[in-house]
């Protein structure tokens, strides 16, 4: 297994699954998203009306840019304190509701999992690393959940029977 995993483009394989633009759905807040984008982006606008206009993107690449466009005062109060929690418990209903996904990340095992842009902006440098620069969040909150679903699995593993 290698050390890191980098992923950027969703349709790269096999690890471009990890991409929040990543075509596959997910049930969140009661309402199903057609990616993990709309569904962590859902949370982003104050007004109803906003938050309908994100989500009629024609993709989730112009969903994200949209989002990231949206002026100070159409985004939700406190956004910059609660938005790392929303993408954690997104990810969450990402990898627990696709045995593909949840098994392509467990199969990660130890690796250090990087989303590698090749845009250098303050968003790319926040979720992920440019040139090996930046916090990689989105690489983080993916490792954190890959640990969670590994413990689950450990408490959820049949208890041998005993020999006789």
């Amino acid at each position: 297994m290698a050390e890191e995993v980098h992923f950027y483009r969703a349709s790269e394989k096999p690890y471009g699954a990890f991409s929040n633009l990543y075509r596959r759905s997910v049930e969140f807040e009661g309402q199903i998203f057609a990616t993990s984008e709309h569904a962590y982006q859902a949370g982003k606008a104050r007004k109803p009306e906003v938050r309908r206009w994100l989500m009629e993107a024609p993709s989730p690449a112009l969903l994200a840019m949209a989002a990231h466009g949206l002026y100070y005062w159409d985004v939700a109060p406190g956004w910059s304190t609660t938005k790392f929690d929303r993408m954690r418990q997104v990810l969450r209903a990402k990898f627990t509701q696709h045995a593909d996904l949840h098994e392509l990340l467990l199969a990660t095992g130890e690796a250090r999992i990087v989303e590698v842009a090749t845009v250098d902006n303050e968003v790319n440098r926040l979720w992920g690393e440019v040139n090996g620069v930046g916090r990689n969040m989105l690489g983080v909150l993916l490792m954190e959940i890959r640990e969670e679903l590994r413990q689950d699995n450990a408490l959820n593993e049949p208890i041998p029977a005993a020999a006789e």
